[in-house]
């Protein structure tokens, strides 16, 4: 899932204005055009953000890819918090950090601009599986019918995995950053607990207030996380004994973490092992799936369960 630019005014009405008339131009096929009229607003205003980053979109759509580049990097500069992604698309192109972090408000302008259509596009277009995969793992890891106590759906955007997974828990909580999805979850009236926040800074408040859960989810939401050594150690100071870390990743067949031409992150099977053993964590069941199909093509991933590297007991198995 990728966004449109985002629209930040660059404070001058004459340059707006140039700015949307370079987007009609672009929208009737006419890119040449359009990237001759960009290249006059930002002359005008050499700050305005979205217009570079437009420049650097339609460059690149034109192969010009020396011009998307330097486009990309006035959008980057004049853009410190990278609401429109120019560090991504300079990654993507080579020109970058290898795998740059996403920033907290790219991300949640991202899955705001799409809440609306998000449940459709994932299930009619992608035939999206991810919340089915990841049952079906806890099942396996759980090895008997499966109760859980209490469960938090890190990024649980509009509830899909909710839904999924809520016939078998008693308490369920979800997190997103972005509160258009989280708005989208509460409307189906799945969860005990709602909140919008950054994942880590919410597994931290958490931490600091013991809660305590016996399974931790994550469906298809790391794939916008590079490093996810932060995330699970995070993770495993929130689980109950005994609890479970359970998420999907895309993968790769090399080493550490790349940025895929999606804007997507693929995490190789020893990255995920390597960030779980430093959260004091080790896989009970790591395993190829995918959890998407994009052009008639299954998307590869990992399904990940996990646990304490020395837990007791699974919390997440009993009947009752």
């Amino acid at each position: 899932m990728t966004g449109g630019p985002l629209f930040v005014s660059s404070g001058d009405l004459i340059a707006d204005r140039r700015y949307k008339w370079a987007l009609d131009h672009a929208a009737r096929g006419d890119l040449a055009g359009a990237a001759d009229i960009l290249v006059q607003t930002v002359e005008l205003v050499p700050a305005f953000a979205t217009a570079w980053f437009a420049l650097g979109a339609i460059r690149d759509n034109l192969g010009d890819h020396a011009g998307a580049i330097a486009a990309w990097r006035k959008a980057r500069d004049a853009d410190p918090e990278d609401y429109h992604g120019a560090r991504l698309q300079l990654a993507r192109l080579g020109a970058g950090a290898v795998t740059p972090a996403m920033t907290e408000v790219y991300v949640r302008r991202l899955f705001d601009q799409h809440a609306e259509t998000f449940d459709q596009s994932l299930l009619e277009r992608l035939d999206y599986r991810g919340p089915a995969v990841l049952l079906a793992a806890v099942e396996g890891a759980a090895a008997r019918p499966l109760r859980i106590g209490s469960m938090l759906d890190l990024g649980c955007g509009t509830g899909l995995a909710g839904a999924a997974f809520r016939p078998y828990v008693d308490w369920l909580a979800g997190v997103d950053l972005s509160p258009q999805m989280v708005a989208k979850a509460r409307a189906k009236g799945l969860y005990d607990r709602l909140a919008a926040a950054e994942l880590g800074e919410f597994l931290g408040a958490e931490a600091e207030a013991r809660a305590r859960y016996h399974l931790i989810a994550a469906a298809d939401v790391f794939v916008y996380v590079s490093d996810l050594a932060p995330v699970a150690a995070a993770a495993a100071a929130v689980l109950a004994p005994g609890g479970l870390f359970a998420f999907t990743v895309e993968t790769h067949p090399g080493e550490g973490v790349v940025l895929q031409q999606t804007l997507r992150y693929a995490h190789g099977a020893a990255h995920v092992r390597a960030a779980l053993a430093g959260g004091g964590l080790a896989a009970l069941h790591l395993a190829e799936a995918s959890t998407r199909t994009e052009k008639g093509v299954p998307v590869a991933g990992l399904v990940v369960v996990a646990g304490a590297s020395t837990a007791p007991a699974s919390a997440v198995s009993s009947d009752g």
